[in-house]
């Protein structure tokens, strides 16, 4: 079971529930695909940490080969080749790694070479395994690094794992979502909350993915998040009070259902939960 934990925006809440629900779940994978700010590790500590360096491969110029005749130039739609005082020069900074500038020179030119732009660390943490995505300051796109996690629990049937995605909607959350057999939206009670799900929303039904709602910080009273998904007819799988407990636990870099029983319910009733949609999914496909 893979399931992808999103939202519309930063600090909604997807940490809070991704992480507590790997460590109710014991034996689970922690996946932190938010590779431009990844904090899950905060909470887990994780230990005997390794790590692993991501590249992905850029293109490189001999000049000697080089006749300025500029069909990469014309090729690259990221501006990422210039061809100036007869000079070929890469802007290695915004080349996306498409490789189509090496296949199209006429003068076999251009080659590829190998280009760091992140890590992945690995580790445990009381049965759980942390796996973290950490990209480079300044790259163009982490969508290489979020590649090499997904494919290292590809297939993993032994534990369930659990994908805290990057906030928003853009390639990296389509990315991280793939594969993923259930999608969590996390909300705020908000009309801005009401906006960022509704982003998320629209992006699971684009990919046809099975979903469910969580609400977040829930007072008493009007909540316009929750009548969105009943006016859409969205299922809402838990409820998570607008607690002072549970913001300290979360602020001083706890995990909730280590420390008090009151939240391991809360968050062990919300798995079960999710448990119960893949499997109605799963048997309905069949």
């Amino acid at each position: 079971m893979t399931v992808a934990v999103l939202s519309g925006k930063g600090g909604t809440g997807k940490t809070l529930v991704s992480a507590n629900l790997a460590a109710a779940a014991g034996k689970a994978v922690y996946m932190d695909c938010d590779v431009e700010e990844p904090n899950g590790h905060l909470f887990f500590r994780p230990k005997a940490v390794e790590e692993k360096t991501v590249t992905v491969t850029i293109p490189q110029v001999n000049p000697e080969l080089c006749t300025g005749c500029r069909v990469c130039v014309d090729f690259c739609k990221f501006n990422a080749l210039a061809h100036i005082n007869d000079k070929l020069m890469v802007f290695e900074e915004i080349c996306h790694s498409c490789g189509g500038c090496v296949l199209l020179c006429p003068e076999k030119a251009l080659t590829e070479k190998e280009k760091p732009i992140g890590k992945i660390q690995k580790g445990t943490s009381e049965g759980v395994l942390v796996q973290t995505g950490i990209m480079n300051t300044g790259e163009a796109t982490g969508v290489p690094i979020i590649k090499t996690l997904l494919d290292e629990n590809k297939g993993r049937t032994d534990r369930a794992v659990f994908i805290d995605c990057p906030p928003g909607s853009a390639c990296t959350v389509m990315e991280s979502i793939q594969d993923a057999d259930y999608c969590l939206l996390v909300a705020e009670p908000t009309l801005f909350g009401v906006h960022n799900l509704n982003m998320v929303y629209e992006l699971v039904r684009l990919f046809n993915k099975p979903f469910g709602v969580v609400l977040n910080k829930c007072l008493e009273g009007e909540n316009p998040a929750e009548e969105f998904c009943l006016e859409k007819g969205i299922k809402i799988l838990s409820r998570i009070p607008f607690d002072n407990e549970l913001g300290k636990l979360n602020s001083d870099g706890k995990i909730a259902v280590r420390e008090n029983d009151k939240y391991r319910k809360l968050f062990s009733d919300l798995l079960e939960g999710v448990k119960k949609e893949v499997h109605h999914e799963t048997a309905f496909n069949s």
